[in-house]
């Protein structure tokens, strides 16, 4: 017969053994196409447990490469080279893995790898890769679901003499919300009563990367006059410009989703009766300058600096650091302004009068006339001016202040996220020290503490991860937030400026009328 080539005969027993499901040991690899069969040892001259794969390799695997583990064909240089019979195919597959393959990167990440020097890379990577899509999501979700809650502060009213009296304000509310027990209600609140649920919202929300609206600052010499003076324009003014400024800060706090559903605004909102609030002095607004300043301190304090590995939080905390600073310098000009127009007010009010006398003594009766005339155009424009000073205020000073402060929260909340960091920094270092001193105790042959080595090791793994995930969970929130405070920004920025230039067109407008009807009596004088 036939005389059979031994390279046949042993691929038959190679696909004999391969079918018949023998023992790992008693399989060879089948041979590629293309390539020259390498002559294979003979089932019985294999040595005892040794590895057939890694047997006939030409160079020996790299103590640091990691474990061989199975991929497909995604590689272009995992093939077989035709010039190289007797290297080891998957000692190439290995090192190509460890190099490119995605496969094995994202093993790497779900590996959990403790250093005393944690990067921030991948919570950087994950979240500037898919989140900002995500959190438009959400912004377009948010924007849809509209709930209709109104919230209104009116009515000061000052109760009690002397040093003792306080100003009660009425909050009324109209809902359609069904976490409420009515669609409209009105309680009773005090000033002190709004700084208490700032406190409140601060503690719960602001560690987390929120951004909790803060509330108007507090004024001893505003409030001394209404307490012991009487009910003259200066009081009268100082509890408007209170009010509105509750009113806002309450709007902002209502339409925060998550302190919406918080209970310490709806007991705010419905209770008939709060508790007396304290250790509200702290919440004026030098005190809401020092918190911040103090949380600004300890995070430059930090033993180690954080190494920002993603660009978008580093740029944002920027613009919002410059964006304080020019608005700052705005309002400053703006409060000019506004005294700048005050003072016109009031030396117009003056010139009427004085035209008005001129006007009285004057023997020519259509210059008498002209002057009387004249008088009242001059006090009209005083009413002009003091309204324009008062829009100059509310439309515009007011909303640079409260934008001001609310950046010293923004800022405060950066803050929050970069002490989380420390915090995981803190942690990741004492780990290290932990498995420090268990080698150590290990080398000096002490295992009775070992065991005690061993679980404080596993509480401080514990930990690392913890404070990551509480990491990764502010950073989400706080870019949240940030955007979601841009947003509400540039709707609060349109709406006053589109005002404050009506006013000024309606301003200028009536002026234009009121010229337009004293022209002719000028005209007349002869």
């Amino acid at each position: 017969g036939a005389v059979r080539a031994p390279e046949v005969v042993l691929g038959n027993r190679v696909a004999a053994a391969m079918a018949s499901g023998g023992s790992p040991t008693d399989r060879l690899p089948p041979p590629f196409p293309g390539t020259e069969v390498v002559s294979a040892p003979s089932a019985e001259s294999d040595s005892e447990g040794e590895d057939i794969f890694t047997g006939s390799a030409s160079k020996p695997m790299s103590p640091k490469k990691e474990p061989p583990v199975p991929v497909g064909n995604s590689s272009t240089t995992n093939g077989v080279h035709e010039d190289q019979d007797d290297q080891d195919l998957f000692a190439d597959a290995t090192v190509e893995l460890s190099l490119d393959s995605t496969q094995n990167n994202q093993k790497k990440e779900t590996t959990p790898v403790f250093s005393p020097t944690p990067s921030l890379e991948r919570t950087a990577n994950s979240s500037s890769t898919h989140q900002p899509q995500t959190y438009e999501e959400l912004e377009e979700e948010e924007q849809e679901d509209q709930f209709e809650l109104t919230v209104g502060v009116s009515d000061p009213e000052k109760i009690g003499e002397g040093m003792n009296a306080y100003v009660a304000y009425k909050v009324s509310t109209q809902t359609t919300l069904p976490m409420f027990r009515s669609k409209q209600f009105s309680v009773k609140r005090r000033f002190s009563d709004f700084l208490g649920l700032y406190e409140k919202l601060s503690e719960k929300h602001a560690q987390n990367g929120f951004i909790v609206p803060p509330p108007p600052e507090k004024s001893l010499i505003g409030m001394t006059k209404v307490k012991v003076g009487k009910e003259d324009s200066s009081s009268t003014e100082f509890l408007e410009k209170r009010r509105a400024a509750l009113e806002r800060y309450l709007q902002r706090t209502v339409s925060h989703p998550t302190m919406l559903q918080d209970p310490d605004v709806r007991e705010f909102l419905e209770k008939d009766e709060l508790p007396r609030a304290i250790s509200t002095q702290t919440l004026s607004g030098a005190g809401l300058l020092k918190m911040f300043n103090r949380a600004t301190d300890a995070v430059s304090k930090m033993t180690i600096k954080m190494n920002e590995s993603d660009i978008w939080f580093e740029e944002k905390l920027q613009e919002v650091e410059c964006e304080e600073q020019r608005l700052r310098k705005l309002h400053a000009v703006v409060e000019l302004l506004v005294n700048h127009r005050k003072e016109l007010s009031v030396n117009t009010a003056q010139f009427a009068k004085s035209l008005a006398m001129l006007g009285s003594s004057e023997d020519n009766t259509a210059l008498s006339r002209a002057l009387s005339q004249l008088a009242e155009v001059e006090e009209k424009i005083e009413q002009l001016h003091q309204e324009q000073a008062n829009n100059d205020f509310f439309l515009l000073a007011e909303l640079l202040s409260d934008y001001i402060r609310l950046l010293s929260v923004v800022r405060g909340a950066f803050d929050q996220r970069m002490k989380a960091w420390q915090r995981w920094q803190d942690a990741q270092a004492m780990l290290q020290k932990k498995r420090e001193m268990e080698a150590r105790l290990l080398w000096a042959n002490k295992p009775d503490k070992l065991q005690q080595a061993k679980e404080e090791i596993s509480e401080w793994e514990s930990r690392v991860t913890q404070y990551e995930r509480d990491f990764e969970r502010i950073s989400a929130v706080l870019r949240k937030e940030v955007l979601r405070f841009e947003r509400e920004k540039t709707k609060d920025f349109r709406t006053n400026v589109t005002k404050y230039l009506e006013t000024l067109l309606h301003s200028q407008q009536q002026l234009v009328k009121y010229w337009d009807a004293f022209l002719p009596e000028a005209k007349a004088i002869s």
